[in-house]
């Protein structure tokens, strides 16, 4: 040894998880922008996040990773039958979830979410955790549940974990497992095992599907996994609100493959995860890991596969490089599933493997429009469109306005009944009552929508606005024309060019069906359908980003006839189209212009579904 080294301190190696973390931002391995985000999170709070009472415990961390190769040996997949030693990027999870504690040595982290591709084993590693917390962190009748939004989903981790408990411990003998030495007990045998108990701290694991609830519970953790999947928040947050009451270390881990766009409870936790990684959302409880590809790669992620590990954490290590071509060459020659490959194996969030147009040139002319650019429209020629809801449906206005450069901007107004709004909201999948809240939808006291409501915010839009005149689908209108006499608003009915012309806001009727309309001024769902696909397709027409527009968007299914003409199938769509439907009225009124003598068939060919 040199006399110059004598007394020095060797340098303090570097944990595994603030190594995976320096690694990743450094660029030694592919992550996606997210991922980064989450690791330079890491890597600030280790310098201060102590100012906000928050510890890094290395040694906690190491425990944890510890842990999983000591006691358990994986169970399903290539690796069959070798130690559980954690995927790099599970590392990085759980170290980050184990080794961060408060002031009190709490665990800081009361949530996760952990978003990656399909087949990333984010299950066992789920399980894991709930039997780490379960027996072996030192907590006394410890309650670790097992949620998801159905009973299969909810027993695969759970399975996953009965597994590990039953599997060889590595270095012991072949039949020496957790539940032969005695360390577990697994209420039910082979498929049908329900419930693992610790016997030495009275602790159990459970799994429960649907709404289930336990009495009482003062769970340790809570596993949710596969949240793409359930209709609504209100299990997750009953669960979220119990793990808030726990005075200790107590954690919720919510695990997910990219929901749908029309997958609103999936999409909402996501976007939030997101926000927290980027840090436009501050949570110092709330740890997020979200496995995308990039926005630049999604226009060629099939052929470049340099991209894949952004989303595919595990890709070449437990999970095959062949299994994704296998899946991206089907995805390749069979256009119905390139979508839902892109969402499930890619990150790249779409609507439905049958989106009724282009999902990226919808998203790309969809804004914010807000009462300032609304105000910036007065002057521009502007058109409504209604369609009048029954009794369970959604009632939906949409303004359009033709702007001087010819582009066209679309606001879309909705309104619901608000008696048994909870339920339709289950029945149709769809978060009404959080809408309501955030002021995307009008809730109408009683049990159907008093058309006067409408009236009034047409009057409104009037007196404001150059409107032209209100199309509109002819169910319900008689109500509507009622419900203006009522608050003294003058409208008429147009019926033909020869008619006579009434006093004050003119209504034209707008057919729903297939067939198409040669007489003027006669408006008809395949023209404005036409019409409304080019603006999109074009980008010459704003849409105003609402999550109820979008679900409308996502919902939509299209049907044709022979002659290629279209209309909107509500019978066939997955949900309300209210929406989707008044904006395409509203484009096909603001360009209701004659057709050109080529046929639009000739001239793009016809568009099969």
């Amino acid at each position: 040894m040199r006399s110059s080294d004598r007394g020095r301190k060797s340098a303090p190696k570097t944990d595994p998880t603030t190594a995976w973390a320096e690694a990743a931002v450094r660029g030694d391995f592919v992550v996606g922008d997210i991922v980064r985000h989450a690791a330079e999170r890491h890597l600030r709070d280790l310098k201060d996040a102590q100012a906000r009472g928050y510890y890094w415990r290395p040694e906690l961390a190491q425990r944890a990773l510890d842990f999983f190769p000591s006691l358990f040996t994986i169970t399903d997949g290539p690796a069959a039958g070798r130690p559980f030693h954690l995927l790099p990027y599970q590392t990085f999870c759980v170290g980050s979830l184990m080794g961060w504690v408060n002031a009190d040595g709490r665990w800081r982290f009361r949530s996760a979410f952990v978003e990656t591709g399909k087949g990333q084993a984010k299950s066992p590693m789920m399980a894991g955790l709930g039997l780490y917390a379960m027996g072996w962190c030192g907590f006394p009748r410890a309650q670790v549940y097992s949620i998801a939004a159905d009973k299969r989903t909810a027993f695969v981790l759970f399975k996953d974990a009965v597994a590990m408990c039953r599997a060889q411990v590595p270095g012991y003998d072949e039949e020496e497992t957790l539940e032969e030495l005695g360390h577990v007990v697994i209420r039910g045998e082979g498929d049908n095992a329900w419930k693992i108990e610790h016997p030495d701290t009275q602790s159990f694991f459970l799994p429960l599907a649907g709404g289930e609830q336990q009495s009482g519970p003062r769970p340790r953790m809570v596993l949710a996994d596969e949240i793409h999947e359930f209709d609504s928040d209100g299990q997750i947050e009953t669960w979220r609100r119990a793990i808030t009451k726990i005075a200790g270390s107590a954690m919720m881990v919510l695990g997910t493959n990219t929901p749908a766009t029309s997958q609103h409870v999936g999409t909402s936790y996501s976007d939030t995860a997101i926000a927290i990684a980027e840090g436009k959302v501050k949570d110092d409880t709330a740890f997020s890991f979200v496995a995308r590809t990039d926005k630049k790669d999604r226009e060629t992620v099939f052929d470049n596969e340099e991209c894949w590990g952004k989303s595919l954490p595990a890709l070449g290590i437990t999970y095959p490089v062949e299994n994704i071509r296998e899946e991206v060459q089907t995805a390749k020659t069979r256009l119905s599933t390139a979508s839902s490959v892109k969402r499930l194996y890619f990150g790249i969030p779409t609507g439905a493997a049958d989106f009724w147009i282009a999902e990226d040139k919808w998203a790309a002319i969809l804004a914010p429009i807000d009462d300032e650019t609304i105000a910036a429209l007065k002057g521009c020629p502007c058109w409504l469109t209604l369609d009048l809801s029954k009794k369970n449906d959604l009632t939906a206005l949409t303004a359009t306005w033709k702007d001087a450069d010819g582009i066209l901007w679309q606001k879309t107004w909705y309104w619901a009944a608000e008696e048994g709004m909870e339920d339709r909201a289950k029945a149709d999948k769809a978060p009404y009552p959080d809408w309501v809240k955030m002021g995307l939808l009008t809730a109408v006291p009683g049990t159907t929508i008093d058309k006067t409501f409408i009236a009034a915010r047409v009057a409104k839009l009037c007196a404001e606005h150059d409107v032209q005149e209100l199309a509109f689908d002819p169910a319900q209108i008689a109500d509507f024309e009622t419900a203006c006499e009522t608050i003294g608003f003058p409208a008429w009915r147009f019926k033909g060019p020869k008619e006579p012309q009434g006093q004050g806001l003119k209504m034209v009727v707008h057919a729903q069906g297939k067939r198409v309309m040669f007489e003027d001024r006669q408006y008809c769902m395949p023209r404005s359908i036409e019409r409304f696909e080019d603006r999109i397709l074009e980008q010459r027409i704003v849409i105003d980003d609402s999550a109820v527009t979008y679900s409308c968007a996502a919902n939509a299914a299209l049907d044709n006839d022979g002659a290629g003409n279209r209309c909107f199938d509500k019978k066939r769509s997955r949900g309300r189209i209210d929406g989707i439907v008044t904006c395409a009225m509203g484009a096909g009124a603001a360009d209701n212009a004659p057709l050109s003598t080529a046929s639009v068939y000739e001239k793009r060919g016809i568009r099969r579904l």
